[in-house]
This record gives C-alpha cells, structure tokens and sequence, in this order.
C-alpha cells in the first residue's frame, strides 16, 4: 500500500508552479476524436486522470505522442472505432465526454457508465436528454451508454438544462460542434473549463459564442482542422495550495494561475484571516494570525466550488468560533467528516450542512482518502496538525494533483511518500 507520511505543524514559505486544469483537459482531450488532423496540447496536468484519457485514445486508433512532459500531439484521423474499453472507461468519470466526441464524429458510440469519485448517483439524465434533443437514440443498459444518431449525424436544436450541469454542458457543445444546423444550450454552466474547452474547439474551427454566459449557442461546421492549444492553470490546484497556506499558516506565491478564477475562493480565504496579493499570473497568499470563522454555501462558478469544499473545511476545523458549510451541489460531499473527526475535528453534519466547531489544534492520525478532493483536504489537516499523519488511498488524490508530495516538499512540508514492503515486492515480481 502507498501512504503519504506527514509530519505538521509547519508553516510553508515559497513558491509553486500550479499544473493546467484537469477539469479542462479530462474534455479537451477527447474532443481531439473530432479534430481533422494533428492537435498539439500544451500545458497537459501530469495525473492519473490524463493517462487515462490518453490511453482510451491509444485504444480506439489514436496516435498520440509525448513532445515533452505537459506537451501531447494526438491525431485522431484514422479512428474508425467507436467503442470505448469497458476497463478504462469505469475507472474515470469523465469518460462520458468521448459519448459526445465520438456522437459528432461517428454519429454513434458505445462508452461503459463512467466511473471516478462516488459523491452518491452521478446521473448523466441531462447528457441523453440533450442528445436525444439532437435526434440521437440512447440505450442505457447493462452499465453500458450505447447512443446512435439517426441518419449517422446530429442535428442542432435547442436544449434546456433543468439545472446547471458543468458536464452536459460541455458534452453537448462536443455533439454540437459538427451537427447540422445550430444548437442552443439554456441555463447553460459558465466554469472556466468550459470556457478553455469552446476556445479549444474554436481554434480548431467550430463557431461557438457564449460560453461563460448562461446561454452557448453552436453553429455547426463541416470539420476541423489542426492547431495548437495550451489549457488554462487549474483552478482548484491553486486554490487548495491556498487554503494549506492559510490552515497552517506562511507566505507562499503561487504562479502560473488565472486570478479572476480564484476570485470566489480567495474572497472566503480572506474572510478567515488571509492576505492575498493579486498579479498578473500569480497570487501571494500569507497568513499570520487567527483564523476566524465564516460560512460558505458552494454553488455553481462564479460561486464558491464544490471542489475546494473539503480543503476549507479543514482551514475551518481551526477557526475560532462555529461555521456552517451548505453544499449546493453534490449530495454525499461529507464522507470526509470521520477522517477529519480522528484527528479531533469536531463537525457535525446533517444533509447538506456541517456544522464545525473550531478547536485549537488538530492531531495526526491513520486517516483513509475517500475522494479526490477528501484526500487533498486531509492533506492540509495533517500538514496543519500536531504529529505525524498517514494517509493511504492516495490513488484517488492523484487522479488530480501533479507530483503534490514534490510541490509541498519545495514549500517546506514534510511530506513523504512511502509504500508497504509487500507493495515493492509485488512491482518488482510484475
């Protein structure tokens, strides 16, 4: 088993380069499956999720080559397979977006339910009514997505989303890109990946306007060509190195960054004790006294995100006085709760409300990462705590951060990985 070793109590000083948004390149990927040609995307986040995403392009007949570490070229010209591995597909959640790719370039796919991190039922209802919207037939059955269009393409109409769903969005608008006609997404969401994704596809020649807003309109085109992309810094990367800063205290600058993306994080940052200094295309953040306590409901950007939830929840277990977290978005974002409770948090929770009373100090623990983002915030409560804390199913944090142990560790954390004898022995017999 491989566990990450944290000794708290430290507070980090120094710099971090923040890697390009997962959320971005987990879509921006398989929309190459639509690209006539050679895509070459910069900036390319070194996790888990990726080689994933790449490796299902290898499967179907992708050619996909390694320029240098954040740089791939993928040409997706010759796939003529509309299948994704059932194996890979349930290891990742976004696994749906190659439904949308492969609908606009194919007018069929097959792609098994998609898999990820469990925050209960992750219903795809307004991906298949948007296709279905477009003239496709969708069959799920047997944990498989088996979508066909008629006529062999998608035909452009208007779509409602009866709530803002980041990832219906962002299918639709792959389905869209080559359909006839022209589709209009309603109550559409606006996060910055899907933003970075519309760029994406307009450099390569689709005709979309509004992305950001709440209504994307997408002119169907006859192809696209190839070009060059680099994908936006990641958001939640950045904002969770914020919110370690601010549980254990330091000054570190954190670069390569988009601040107006961070605006709704660095706001509540502030309200516990925080100082940040906005540049360019960085951030400053210190903080050397107290933290106090506040409230946060999370809601769809430009609102507070669901995906840094967990880690201010752990800045919170340190604040003075009570605070109230209403999650907005998913229904079972508190499993981190108990893991929390070992190193003596103190929360309740009732549905979608944790109530934290704030204490002194935390203490080190053997503690589970049930989540992604559950695992990056026991990262900062043992980075914050007294003693030494293990964490083990790191696999699910790497899903997301690029070489978290080697950035913390140049920001002054003592962090370590280190993996069970029995592990070692297992890779070497492999």
């Amino acid at each position: 088993m491989t566990k990450y070793v944290i000794r708290g109590g430290k507070p980090l000083f120094g710099a971090v380069d923040i890697s390009g948004a997962k959320n971005a390149a987990v879509a921006i990927l398989p929309a190459a499956l639509l690209v006539d040609g050679v895509c070459r995307i910069e900036n390319v986040p070194q996790i888990s999720d990726v080689t994933l995403i790449l490796n299902i392009l290898q499967e179907l007949g992708a050619d996909v080559r390694t320029i240098n570490r954040t740089t791939v070229e993928i040409d997706c010209s010759h796939i003529r397979n509309a299948m994704v591995p059932d194996t890979l597909a349930r290891k990742i959640r976004a696994s749906y977006y190659f439904i949308g790719a492969m609908l606009g370039r194919f007018g069929s796919a097959q792609v098994a339910l998609p898999g990820g991190c469990d925050f209960g039922g992750r219903p795809i209802d307004l991906h298949i009514k948007g296709f279905v919207s477009m003239g496709a037939e969708v069959d799920v059955k047997g944990g498989l997505i088996r979508a066909t269009a008629e006529n062999g393409h998608m035909v452009g109409t208007t779509v409602y989303m009866d709530m803002s769903s980041v990832g219906a969005t962002m299918n639709i608008m792959l389905a869209a890109v080559l359909a006839e006609g022209t589709t209009v997404i309603e109550n559409a969401a606006k996060e910055p990946h899907i933003v970075d994704l519309a760029n994406f596809l307009n450099s390569m020649g689709a005709s979309i306007m509004g992305a950001g807003t709440d209504v994307i309109k997408i002119r169907g085109v006859d192809h696209l060509s190839g070009g060059s992309y680099s994908i936006i810094p990641d958001q939640i990367e950045a904002g969770t190195y914020m919110a370690a800063v601010t549980a254990t205290g330091g000054e570190v600058l954190i670069k390569n960054v988009i601040p107006k993306h961070l605006e709704c994080i660095t706001a509540k940052l502030i309200e516990m004790g925080a100082e940040v200094e906005e540049m360019d295309d960085a951030v400053l953040i210190r903080r050397n006294r107290p933290l106090e306590r506040t409230n946060i409901k999370t809601l769809p950007y430009p609102g507070f995100p669901t995906d840094m939830q967990p880690q201010v929840a752990a800045c919170l277990c340190l604040a003075q006085g009570t605070s109230v977290l209403t999650e907005g978005v998913w229904d079972n974002r508190y499993r981190y709760v108990d893991e929390f409770r070992r190193m003596g948090a103190q929360i309740q929770v009732d549905g979608k409300i944790a109530v934290i009373e704030g204490v002194s100090q935390l203490t080190g623990a053997a503690v589970e990462a049930c989540d992604l983002r559950a695992g990056a915030a026991l990262v900062i409560a043992g980075l914050a705590a007294q003693g030494s804390t293990e964490i083990s199913q790191v696999r699910h944090i790497e899903r997301g951060y690029e070489d978290i142990v080697r950035k913390l560790s140049g920001i002054g954390a003592d962090i370590r990985v280190v993996v069970t004898p029995d592990e070692a022995k297992a890779a070497q017999v492999g």
